[in-house]
This record gives structure tokens, sequence and C-alpha cells, in this order.
């Protein structure tokens, strides 16, 4: 039988490869599709997704693993500190800095700014310059909580194994 904090740490694991992969398949399908279309149908469907995205269970999981990390690194702290407690501790910062604060101070004031962006009043010009603003800062966010999401997903996943050999 499981131990409570292995299925905390099983269900945090879960959690944080959901969020890794959706950030994964953002940068490596999404945006590579959509940069295909032209800039009036670029912004709308970055605005329709992103009010799609909006939702509870985007949200639960993606707050809900900003909760797991920390509880769960706290459940394997012990003195004198051992590697499954670090690799929770990294995972933790690694999630929290690099994906929920990029997300925080980065993708989601740029999304809003593009919310209130008038598309159908807006010139060619208007929306080729709105989209220049938007696209590759976008675009280099993402990467970069793909990238933190997966180092995440590393850490916990090593924290998996040390817990696994600690027994």
């Amino acid at each position: 039988m499981f131990k409570f904090s292995t299925l905390m740490l099983v269900i945090t694991a879960t959690s944080t490869a959901l969020m890794a992969g959706l950030f994964y398949a953002w940068s490596c399908s999404v945006t590579i599709g959509i940069a295909r279309l032209p800039d009036a149908a670029y912004l709308s469907a970055m605005q329709v997704m992103n009010r799609a995205i909006l939702n509870g269970f985007f949200l639960s999981l993606f707050m809900g693993t900003l909760i797991l990390l920390p509880i769960c690194t706290y459940m394997y702290y012990q003195q004198p500190l051992n590697g499954t407690f670090l690799c929770l501790l990294f995972a933790t910062l690694f999630y929290a800095i690099g994906v929920f604060g990029v997300t925080m101070v980065g993708n989601v004031p740029m999304n809003d700014a593009l919310d209130v962006f008038n598309i159908q009043g807006a010139s060619a010009a208007e929306l080729a310059a709105q989209r220049l603003r938007f696209e590759g800062p976008w675009n280099s966010l993402n990467l970069v909580r793909a990238i933190c999401g997966t180092i995440s997903l590393v850490f916990v996943i090593i924290a998996c194994i040390l817990s696994n050999k600690s027994k």
C-alpha cells in the first residue's frame, strides 16, 4: 500500500508533467501552425485560444501544481537534507518562477493587451504592428515556460526515484 507521501508525489509528478506537456505542445505545434496565418487571423486565433484556456480544468491544474509542489517538498523535508527533498525544492522553484511567474508577469499581461485589441477596426499596418509586439515575445516566454516546466518535471521524476530507493 502506498504511503500518503508517495501518493502525493505521484499526483504532483502527474500535474507537473501535464503542465510541462501543455507548454511544450504549444511551442512545437500550436505556435508553429498559427504562425502561418495572416496577421488578422493570427491575432484572432490567439485571442480565442487565450480566452478558451481560462477554464476550470486548466486553472485547477496550473494553480494545483503550484500548490502541490511546495506541499510535497515539505512532506519530504528532514534533517539531514536528502536528495528527494532537494529535487522537489528545485522543482518547486523552477515551476514557481519559470512557469507560474513568467506566465503572470509576461504572458498574461500580453494576453490581456491582445484581448482588448480591436482586430476588425485595425488597419493592415496596425495588425502587423500588434502581431510584431505580441508574437515573438509571447513565443519566447512560452519557450521559457516549456523549458522550466520540463526541468521541474525532471526534478520531480528524480525525486520519485530517490524516494523509492530510500525505502
